[in-house]
């Protein structure tokens, strides 16, 4: 029975996710339109004639009438065709599947270091409210989430590439070259650049929320039957909050994947937010188009997998 209601649950958030998607896919071509600039001058050189450029245009479709192209691109993506890129003609996805592997590795690293720090601090931070310890490190939270994450990277290069050599100042070395532990070391002073401005939040948020699970009739009840503060903490408390803390954290890995593009410019990783930024630059619409759309399926995904969580943590979730 249970499996039946969260297959019923699953198609139910499926469907809902359609109309959002079309959403997307709508702005994303009004967007790349709107933007200054022609996908050709990516394709021609300064020798070719105007005649080549209008052959061009007239082959890509450009010069058709603008509804014609929404009405072409929004059938061709829901039929699976996402296109060819224009500067370099494979198909988009495959694109996107040859810069994968860093950005979803510094995706993964970023969130183990934003859980395994800013989680616990917002938990001592709640559990020591009002105390030196909980204003040192609320203080420490707003220091990192007011460093912009390209001069965080900028420094680490500094301090930890050039001053220490601890690890390699740019690039990345793909696992079925270099083996996974290199991999690693290439993405660890990205990982931490991201993680550590997501950390901030995480930890403020924790706080909050373990605050007012604290203040609750149930935890003082727990503390008159004598429980340790430990067990009415760690056992009562924080699994009570442990939705909102998985709310955060998928917000915050979705923030990762946006601003992947600004630290894969930092440290030079060809990865998918370089792609979109090279894409964004050379007006290359299917690329662009195909890179969003790629990014709101997963966002999509995380959210559907979210409401599957909550529904195993707290059992009071009903599938409707």
């Amino acid at each position: 029975m249970w499996g039946v209601l969260m297959a019923k649950f699953m198609l139910k958030r499926i469907l809902s996710a359609v109309p959002t998607l079309i959403i997307v896919l709508s702005l994303v071509f009004i967007l790349m339109r709107v933007i200054p600039g022609n996908p050709l001058y990516s394709m021609t050189d300064e020798d070719t004639s105007a005649e080549d450029i209008k052959e061009m245009s007239d082959l890509l479709g450009f010069n058709d009438p603008i509804w014609e192209q929404y009405l072409r691109y929004i059938g061709n993506t829901l039929r699976g065709d996402w296109g060819k890129s224009y500067f370099n003609g494979l198909p988009v996805f495959e694109n996107i599947r040859s810069r994968l592997e860093p950005t979803i590795m510094i995706t993964i690293f970023s969130t183990i270091i934003t859980i395994i720090i800013g989680v616990p601090v917002g938990v001592i931070a709640a559990t020591h409210r009002n105390s030196w310890l909980d204003y040192s490190l609320s203080s420490a939270s707003v220091v990192f989430l007011t460093i912009p994450s390209f001069w965080l990277g900028i420094l680490m290069v500094y301090f930890l590439a050039f001053k220490l050599g601890l690890f390699p100042t740019q690039g990345y070395a793909y696992i079925a070259k270099s083996g996974f532990w290199k991999a690693l070391h290439y993405v660890t002073m990205p990982s931490l650049t991201l993680g550590l401005t997501h950390v901030a939040s995480i930890a403020r948020q924790t706080r909050s929320a373990m605050l007012n699970v604290i203040s609750e009739d149930y935890i003082r009840t727990a503390r008159a039957k004598g429980f340790s503060d430990r067990v009415v903490y760690y056992k009562h408390a924080l699994k009570n909050t442990l939705s909102l803390i998985f709310t955060l954290i998928a917000t915050s890995i979705a923030g990762m994947l946006g601003g992947s593009t600004i630290i894969e410019k930092v440290f030079n990783i060809n990865g998918v937010g370089k792609l979109a930024y090279e894409s964004l630059m050379r007006r290359d619409y299917s690329q662009e188009q195909a890179i969003i759309l790629f990014m709101s399926l997963i966002f999509i995904g995380m959210n559907i997998i979210l409401d599957i969580l909550y529904k195993l943590i707290d059992p009071r979730v009903d599938f409707g």
